[in-house]
């Protein structure tokens, strides 16, 4: 065991045979230095997913979902709540209307084999929304659209059709991240 010298403190310097060391004092140096990073990342405008604070206008929408269901519908009220808006189950007593008027994903064959089996499809997710307040517009009808490729092996049927399920669920979430940053914009 080595005595291992950081920064003007002694710590017992432990390695495992070719892992990283690991000094068993804490250094106030590391703690500076993570507090720097963080401070200059909030500087620059970063802010993790879902972190932005919605208008007051948006403080207690009504959901007009036209399938609440979908991953898309699903992944948007999660969304709203995490970001402090208290959903109201009636049009009545609501500060704005958030309406869903389209969410669809549609699924296109790009590519067959000699076989005449497809290979490769494309997944296209789109979503149309507009909110409406006190009598008027806020936001006009807006359409977002994602699309993704992915191939297509018929033996692997089944891991194939969970890869599907997977990057539907992804882009539904990139939606509502598309559309909660387009909702904090509003004033």
């Amino acid at each position: 065991m080595k005595l291992a010298k950081f920064r003007g403190q002694t710590g017992v310097a432990t390695a495992a045979p070719g892992g990283p060391r690991r000094f068993g004092a804490t250094s106030a140096f590391g703690t500076a230095l993570t507090l720097c990073l963080l401070s200059g990342l909030s500087a620059c405008g970063f802010r993790l997913a879902g972190s932005d604070h919605l208008p007051a206008v948006l403080a207690r929408p009504y959901l007009d979902l036209k399938d609440p269901y979908t991953d898309f519908s699903r992944e948007f009220e999660h969304q709203l709540k995490n970001s402090g808006a208290a959903l109201r189950p009636l049009r009545e007593g609501a500060t704005a209307t958030i309406e869903v008027i389209k969410d669809l994903v549609a699924q296109r064959t790009l590519s067959v084999s000699a076989n005449n089996i497809p290979t490769e499809y494309e997944l296209t997710y789109t979503v149309t929304f507009a909110v409406h307040g006190a009598g008027k517009e806020l936001l006009a009808p807006q359409t977002v659209t994602l699309s993704k490729d992915y191939s297509f092996e018929e033996n692997v049927l089944l891991a194939k059709e969970h890869e599907a399920d997977i990057l539907r669920q992804q882009m539904a979430r990139d939606l509502v991240s598309i559309v909660m940053h387009r909702l904090t914009s509003l004033k």
